[in-house]
């Protein structure tokens, strides 16, 4: 593949151009402006001769018509013969230059003695006169300007060129001090950073911007690998407990008889696969890859559900009264997993009661749980949606509390365009509450 030039060098080369191109296209017209101009006083010069000798040859005479110098001519013509009357030196061996009408060309040539501009001007008689003026001069003063200008028309060029190169090479420098700082940075360190220039302008602006992406760069590493030893840590527990019991039970049959082993096995295994799950969720959503299938649900039977399921268990007293009907557009799977979440945690901290409730607020669908535990404190209430957070690691893990429930809510919430927050609850413990949109109406 054939490689590209350069930003240096592209620029330079696209200014060098323009301002090639803009210098000969000037050059030429002030070239031909200058001419133009030059030849038209010449002009007018000379049919000013013609006229101040014809106005001489009137009043005093052919003959008194002066000597002129060799850069000018004159002559005078018989009207009726065509005959030359009278010339001035460089004419004496030429034939009339003008005919009997007193037409004469723009330009005649003598020879050795170059081209000269020509006009004609009848006097009151029977005379034409005939003046030239040389063309030397603007010849001479075209060519100098011609030369001058091929030779700075590059030059100034050159000068661009060099200036465009070097302010561009020194514009870059950062640029490239800032690539050589990034390519160092590694998978294994991503706390270095790119130098700041401090300039205030488009540069500062990116190296801010790269500095940024490395410290979210850093922080997705920090909280991918705290992921990693969390998960590891929540897989080993029921883990251990299942092979401590597997050990005992094998070692020490009737110490642990069968049911206990079978509800022991059941029991971690169903804290395991809720483990799983709710890394699975989470990684399809760190991902982008959690599939959401938007149909209309009634909330109000989600949470029915729910109040009867924590009923069945029998270890709080569950209260549906407040729920009303309300539909949502979403997934409907996770809608009802987010519910879930909701009401266990509630469940498991709830010291005699959970009260479940729903309502349509500000255009969304709100749905509340609240419970009369001990609640959370206000500068934890963000926090607790984190992964892998517990505010009493030990009740949560003996409560079947993996950590992960409500960061699961968050992030099925955020996918559906709602959100999740947790407030102070009026029977004294904490209030999720889920927001979710609602369904487009019939």
């Amino acid at each position: 593949m054939r490689r590209r030039a350069g930003i240096r060098t592209r620029i330079t080369a696209v200014s060098v151009g323009a301002v090639a191109l803009a210098l000969v296209i000037g050059a030429i017209g002030f070239w031909l402006t200058l001419r133009s101009s030059l030849y038209g006083q010449l002009d007018l010069a000379t049919r000013q001769d013609a006229a101040a000798f014809a106005a001489q040859a009137d009043d005093v005479g052919p003959e008194a018509v002066p000597e002129v110098d060799d850069d000018r001519f004159w002559q005078l013509i018989d009207r009726d013969s065509g005959s030359i009357v009278a010339a001035s030196d460089l004419l004496e061996d030429l034939s009339p230059i003008a005919d009997r009408e007193g037409n004469v060309p723009p330009f005649v040539s003598l020879g050795d003695d170059g081209v000269f501009a020509v006009a004609a001007e009848r006097e009151s008689g029977d005379v034409i006169v005939v003046a030239g003026r040389s063309t030397t001069t603007i010849e001479e003063t075209l060519g100098s300007v011609a030369t001058l200008l091929t030779i700075a028309v590059p030059l100034i060029a050159l000068i661009v060129g060099i200036t465009t190169w070097v302010a561009v090479g020194r514009a870059l420098a950062p640029v490239e001090r800032m690539r050589r700082q990034v390519d160092a940075v590694t998978a294994s360190d991503l706390s270095q950073r790119v130098e700041d220039p401090r300039t205030g302008d488009e540069l500062g602006r990116l190296a801010h911007t790269l500095n940024d992406m490395l410290a979210r760069l850093e922080d997705s590493q920090r909280a991918q690998r705290r992921f990693i030893s969390d998960a590891s840590h929540e897989l080993k527990s029921p883990l251990a407990v299942l092979r401590q019991y597997a050990e005992v039970a094998a070692a020490h049959p009737d110490r642990v008889t069968a049911s206990e082993l079978t509800e022991t096995v059941l029991d971690e295994g169903q804290r395991l696969e809720r483990l799983v799950q709710g890394m699975l969720v989470l990684a399809r959503a760190d991902e982008h890859a959690l599939t959401i299938t938007a149909v209309d649900v009634d909330l109000d039977d989600v949470l029915y559900a729910e109040a009867q399921r924590v009923r069945a268990l029998g270890k709080v007293d569950t209260d549906a009264s407040a729920v009303r009907p309300v539909r949502v557009h979403a997934d409907a799977g996770l809608v009802r997993q987010a519910v879930r979440n909701l009401v266990d945690n509630a469940a498991r901290h709830a010291s005699a009661r959970v009260v479940l409730a729903s309502e349509v607020a500000d255009g969304m669908a709100v749905v509340t749980v609240d419970d009369d535990g001990p609640g959370v404190p206000a500068d934890q209430r963000a926090h607790v949606f984190e992964r892998f957070v517990r505010l009493d690691d030990a009740r949560s893990r003996d409560a079947g509390g993996s950590g992960l429930g409500l960061a699961i809510v968050r992030e099925i919430a955020v996918r559906h365009g709602g959100g999740a927050r947790i407030v102070e609850s009026p029977f004294g413990g904490a209030r999720a509450e889920l927001r979710l949109p609602l369904a487009p109406a019939d």
